[in-house]
């Protein structure tokens, strides 16, 4: 029976020396990393929408944390974030365009729009910097309250407020009032400087009562006290105070959990950026001396592309979860 046996011509079987695939080592190392890298974002956003999902407290809403644009005041929600998003995903697309160019090894071409992909690169990260501030510094601040206060809403409720309330004010009461002393806040404050937004969330029973309230201005179903109003809170505060957020302390929500998640994965990102920046200024260098001219093959800027998508697709689903969800 084994001398029945048909034997495969040689010229079939692949001898090694060259990819099955057609696919270069460096090509398929840089799949293996992307491909790992993914599976570690992936983990951290999955922990992310789990603790978002099994949270007990109100999650904060991207568009009402992020709604701050540079020298402007106002609320522009997302405005500034979505700007970043844009231009981190036309950067992607000048990197096409220098693979592209690569491909037809057109030196000038990829100096060209391996430059723009830097430009965009750092403004993203430039972008990233500034928000972090503002999300370190944050809109205003927060504090427990001293004593049980009575106040009355701009919509013409009336409540009551216990000891040990936590209050978060908006960015411009929180300025006002910050420099000045208790005595001092009754006489300057009018009736039209700034306000405390108080949002209720829990379950209304038939009375329509409030189950429970907790004072924060980033979930939904606002409330606003201002005027006199808010003097009194701000009267009536301990020493417990907040301004934005820290690894201990967030003036975002009542847990730490959203601004720690928001620190890590963003930053873990945004080291991802830098790297790429820094990769993509070596390239552009190597081209701009006509290192991948001498060697007839710009795969260097290929392998380069595949890690920059990676990095603004990552950014896609970051974007999703933290601002958009």
């Amino acid at each position: 029976m084994a001398g029945n046996t048909e034997t495969i011509p040689t010229g079939v079987l692949w001898g090694g020396g060259q990819s099955p695939f057609s696919v270069t080592y460096g090509k398929m190392m840089m799949w293996f990393f992307l491909v790992s890298d993914a599976l570690t974002f992936g983990g951290l956003l999955t922990a992310y929408g789990f603790s978002r999902a099994t949270s007990e407290d109100a999650w904060p809403i991207g568009e009402q944390v992020f709604r701050a644009l540079p020298g402007l005041d106002g609320h522009y929600p997302l405005v500034y974030v979505a700007l970043m998003t844009f231009l981190l995903i036309v950067s992607s697309v000048t990197m096409v365009l220098a693979v592209e160019a690569g491909h037809r090894n057109d030196k000038r071409s990829v100096v060209r729009w391996m430059a723009a992909t830097i430009v965009g690169g750092v403004f993203f990260l430039s972008s990233q910097a500034w928000e972090w501030s503002h999300f370190i510094h944050g809109s205003g601040g927060g504090f427990q309250l001293a004593k049980e206060v009575n106040v009355t809403t701009d919509s013409g409720d009336s409540m009551t407020l216990p000891k040990g309330e936590l209050v978060f004010m908006d960015h411009h009461f929180g300025h006002l009032a910050e420099p000045w002393s208790e005595g001092e806040a009754n006489t300057v404050l009018s009736s039209e400087d700034g306000h405390i937004t108080l949002t209720q969330f829990g379950e209304h029973d038939h009375s329509a009562q409030l189950h429970s309230l907790t004072v924060n201005k980033y979930v939904e179903n606002e409330q606003t006290i201002s005027g006199n109003d808010a003097v009194k809170l701000w009267n009536a505060r301990s020493d417990v105070f907040a301004f934005g957020a820290n690894l201990e302390d967030s003036e975002y929500a009542a847990q730490q959990t959203y601004a720690n998640f928001f620190f890590f994965i963003t930053g873990f990102h945004g080291f991802h950026v830098f790297s790429g920046v820094i990769i993509n200024i070596v390239i552009f260098l190597m081209a701009l001396n006509g290192v991948f001219e001498r060697r007839g093959h710009y795969e260097m800027v290929e392998k380069t592309g595949l890690y920059w998508h990676f990095v603004d697709l990552v950014w896609v689903f970051v974007f999703t979860f933290f601002y958009l969800i």
